[in-house]
């Protein structure tokens, strides 16, 4: 079952980045897998539009909703990936690809990956570096080397070699499984918003953690507390995306409002653990809150590394912190 943490790790989460070093780590940790000469800021602070189809019923839209939450989380993946901050959106943002991300070890050009590297796998690693092209996953199905036919069942076994042997997670909770199958083959061209790309913002993160909240409901509501759980783990991984880019001491009331949003969405899984019922009356509540203390964490987005602005200058003090280091013989990041 996909990593639990715990609500002092979720606290560590959220609060923790805070006391980060500027000028001896990146200001957040997506900068680590950038291609070298990549406009940071730029490439951090937009991204691109997400082709996602509606489902013709309301069970294929709650299996599209599990796995898309799912897809978002390093949670999922597990292992070396998840320690790492590492997700299936990584390498394909907003379900499509990533020619800018480039990962030491992994990457050979930017936007590739070498899917069966020792680095993630103890299953896969075949020590032949051989990096290929991360897919589009929104581009042409025909592209597409995995036959997506929901009655082939290819593609849900395709995605569980991915998690359990790539990157050697746990096994999925079955419906979450089916998830992130539903959510692949709902991205298609036809899809695709007329605006190709838009800013990555904190109102933006904090309704994905709201949808995933709303598919832990959805499964308490099918009789599955598994992927109820996977769902609100889901949710406190965006938390921690927010909190990354809410570092300045000036935003510390904030970073105590996520705080305090990830304590109760860990206690609202322990009470799913307990209870369906008593989960699913904490999983409300939360949501009821998330109305009163959402809008003013976004409202501060300006003097965050949500802001373009801010997240040059950061770039600029880290840069100037490696040139630094690495003169003197020391080491960042």
């Amino acid at each position: 079952m996909i990593a639990r943490l715990g609500a002092g790790a979720a606290l560590a989460l959220v609060c923790g980045l805070a006391a980060a070093a500027v000028l001896t780590a990146p200001p957040l940790r997506a900068m680590r897998w950038l291609a070298p000469g990549v406009d940071a800021a730029r490439a951090l602070t937009r991204r691109p539009s997400e082709c996602l189809g509606a489902a013709p019923t309301a069970a294929g839209a709650y299996e599209i909703e599990l796995g898309r939450a799912a897809f978002r989380t390093p949670l999922t993946l597990g292992g070396q990936a998840a320690r790492a901050g590492l997700s299936c959106e990584t390498c394909h943002r907003s379900g499509r690809d990533n020619p800018c991300f480039d990962f030491r070890g992994v990457s050979g050009a930017p936007g590739t990956a070498d899917v069966t590297t020792s680095v993630f796998s103890s299953h896969r690693g075949d020590d032949v570096f051989d990096p290929r092209p991360i897919p589009n996953l929104s581009g042409p199905k025909s592209l597409l080397k995995v036959d997506q036919d929901p009655a082939s069942g290819k593609l849900d076994r395709f995605i569980d070699g991915i998690v359990t042997q790539e990157f050697d997670g746990a096994e999925p909770p079955p419906a979450v499984l089916k998830g992130l199958a539903a959510y692949v083959r709902a991205l298609a061209p036809a899809n695709c918003p007329a605006a190709a790309s838009a800013p990555v913002s904190a109102a933006a993160d904090l309704a994905d953690a709201r949808r995933a909240v709303r598919a832990a409901l959805a499964a308490l509501a099918h009789r599955d507390p598994d992927s109820a759980i996977a769902m609100a783990e889901a949710a406190r991984s965006r938390l921690g995306d927010v909190a990354e880019r809410y570092a300045a001491a000036t935003l510390a009331p904030q970073r105590r409002r996520l705080a305090v949003a990830a304590i109760d969405l860990a206690a609202a899984e322990s009470a799913i653990r307990r209870d369906r019922r008593a989960g699913a009356d904490a999983l409300v509540l939360w949501l009821a809150r998330s109305r009163a203390w959402g809008p003013k964490v976004a409202a501060a987005q300006g003097a965050s590394l949500y802001d373009r602005g801010v997240l040059e200058a950061a770039a600029r003090r880290y840069e100037a912190g490696a040139a630094s280091a690495a003169a003197s013989g020391g080491r960042v990041g």
